[in-house]
């Protein structure tokens, strides 16, 4: 029984089949995904129809999820003249901005399903946390997409808004909990200068950074807690 942690698979739902077979991931297992399983890849929407369907597996919201919900809800929408004039008063800029990021390969996926399964998908999404917090072999760990944005040691994690757990990228070199590691997607570790190992998980100061650049001219990183053994997969 294992328990798994992984980040940022942006839609790059072949290396992220690729990564369960790597790690013989069982319904005994659990994994957590720390948010942006969608947008960039070739198939986001595939990503979460898999993630909706697996029990053992805890998904967070990221900063794509975000984006994505700002629009989806709309795009459920049938065409009125209220709607469109919805659209004109600022769902334009929305929809333009989540696209610019990315988002245009999961609005054409999006599009393909049925509008059930879209609801479904969009309910998914609407119910992910923002953090979770994990025991594993007496380590505390946690788990979060991009970091606690202005923090503080006196802040509770229920204190963090949205923006400081799914925008706010963490300081790498400052330890913020000596009995506790903070778990974070959202910035590509070959991004992160002081990383001796570009494009690999990075750990220094009770963080450990796992996204490692998928859908990004990177790779898929998958890291095991009991072990901290590390497993990647070419995208």
């Amino acid at each position: 029984m294992g328990t798994f942690v992984m980040s940022d698979i942006h839609g790059c739902y072949d290396a992220f089949m690729e990564m369960l077979e790597e790690i013989c991931f069982s319904e005994d297992d659990t994994l957590y995904v720390l948010g942006d399983m969608i947008d960039r890849g070739p198939h986001p929407i595939r990503v979460v129809l898999d993630l909706m369907r697996r029990p053992n597996v805890v998904c967070l919201a990221g900063n794509h999820e975000y984006m994505a919900m700002e629009c989806l809800p709309f795009l459920l929408k049938q065409i009125t003249d209220e709607n469109i004039s919805a659209l004109q008063a600022g769902m334009v800029e929305q929809i333009l901005t989540w696209q610019l990021n990315g988002g245009l390969t999961t609005m054409d996926e999006f599009h393909e399903l049925s509008p059930k399964l879209r609801k479904k998908v969009v309910d998914f999404l609407s119910e992910l946390s923002l953090y979770e917090q994990v025991s594993v072999r007496g380590r505390d760990y946690i788990l979060v997409h991009a970091g606690l944005g202005n923090f503080s040691p006196r802040r509770k994690l229920w204190d963090y808004d949205l923006h400081d757990l799914v925008w706010e990228r963490p300081d790498y070199e400052e330890p913020y909990f000596s009995d506790r590691y903070v778990i974070t997607g959202h910035t590509p570790t070959m991004t992160i200068d002081s990383n001796p190992r570009p494009g690999y998980i990075y750990q220094n100061a009770n963080h450990i950074a796992i996204d490692c650049g998928a859908g990004f001219e990177g790779r898929l990183a998958c890291l095991c807690l009991e072990t901290m053994e590390e497993f990647y997969v070419e995208c």
